[in-house]
C-alpha cells in the first residue's frame, strides 16, 4: 500500500475545473516531481491534499486511512507538511520565533518547541541566523526558513512548492542537496518545480499535470520523452 494515495481528485471554483479526477500513489521515502505548465493544477492539488481546498470529489488518504476534508493543521499533526509559493515569514519575529511556530503544532512545551526548531534550522543551514529578525533574510533564507518551519513540525511527508523559483544558479544547486538530504533522512518528500533542469535531475519520478488532468506519469527521462509533455510545455501540434 502506498503512503499516500489520491484517488479521483476533482476540484472545481464555478466553471474552472482545477483538478480532474487525478490518481496518484506515493511511496514512502520517495522523491516525486510535480510538473506542468502554469495554470496546470500543481498548487491546488497540494492544497487539496493539506486539507485549504475541500475536493469537488474524491479523496486522499495516508496510510490507508481517510484524510479528505480535515483541516490544515489537523493534516499537518498526521505528519504531512508544506511550504509556499509565496514566502511570508513572520518578519518582525526572529528566525528562531518562525521555526518554533511549525514546532507548536506537535508540542505544547517552549523548551521542546525550541529543540524542534534549532534541530530544523540546522539541517538547513539556518542555525546560525536563528537571533536574527526575519525581515532581514535574503530570498533563499526566507525559503530555507520555510522548510525548516515545516520541518519542525516532525513530518512523514512533506510537500515542497516551487523552492528553487527565482534562485541563482548556486542557490539551486543547494537546493537540490537539501531536497537529496531531506529524502536521504527517510522522509516522503513531494517537489512542485518550474526548474526542470533540477526536478529532472532531484525526482525518482515525476508526474505532469496539465489543464488539471494527469498527463505523464514515470522516471524522468521517460517523461521528458513523452509527446504530451512536450506539446503541454511547447505547444507542439498534434499529428
Amino acid at each position: 500500500m502506498a503512503l499516500v494515495e489520491v484517488r479521483g481528485l476533482t476540484k472545481r471554483f464555478g466553471g474552472l475545473t482545477a483538478l480532474a479526477g487525478v490518481e496518484l500513489d506515493i511511496q514512502a521515502g520517495e522523491l516525486l516531481g510535480i510538473i506542468g505548465p502554469n495554470g496546470a493544477g500543481k498548487t491546488t492539488l497540494f492544497h487539496v491534499i493539506t486539507g485549504f481546498h475541500r475536493p469537488s470529489a474524491g479523496e486522499v488518504r495516508l496510510d490507508g486511512r481517510p484524510i479528505t476534508g480535515l483541516r490544515p493543521h489537523a493534516v499537518c499533526r498526521l505528519g504531512i507538511a508544506r511550504t509556499f509559493q509565496i514566502v511570508q515569514p513572520f518578519p518582525e519575529l526572529s528566525v528562531l520565533a518562525n521555526a518554533m511556530i511549525g514546532a507548536f503544532n506537535r508540542v505544547r512545551e517552549p523548551e521542546a518547541a525550541r529543540a524542534h526548531a534549532l534541530a530544523a534550522l540546522a539541517f538547513v543551514g539556518l542555525d546560525g541566523q536563528a537571533a536574527r529578525a526575519a525581515r532581514t533574510l535574503t530570498l533563499s533564507e526566507r525559503k530555507r526558513l520555510e522548510v525548516a518551519r515545516a520541518l519542525a513540525t516532525r513530518p512523514r511527508v512533506l510537500l515542497l512548492d516551487e523552492v528553487m523559483a527565482g534562485l541563482g544558479p548556486t542557490e539551486v544547486s543547494g537546493m537540490i542537496d537539501l531536497c537529496r538530504e531531506l529524502r536521504d533522512q527517510g522522509l516522503t518528500v513531494l517537489v512542485i518545480e518550474h526548474v526542470l533542469r533540477a526536478i529532472m535531475a532531484l525526482s525518482d519520478r515525476i508526474v505532469v499535470l496539465d489543464h488539471g488532468e494527469k498527463i505523464a506519469e514515470g522516471e524522468p527521462a521517460a517523461v521528458a520523452r513523452d509527446p504530451r509533455v512536450v506539446e503541454a510545455y511547447l505547444g507542439t501540434a498534434r499529428g
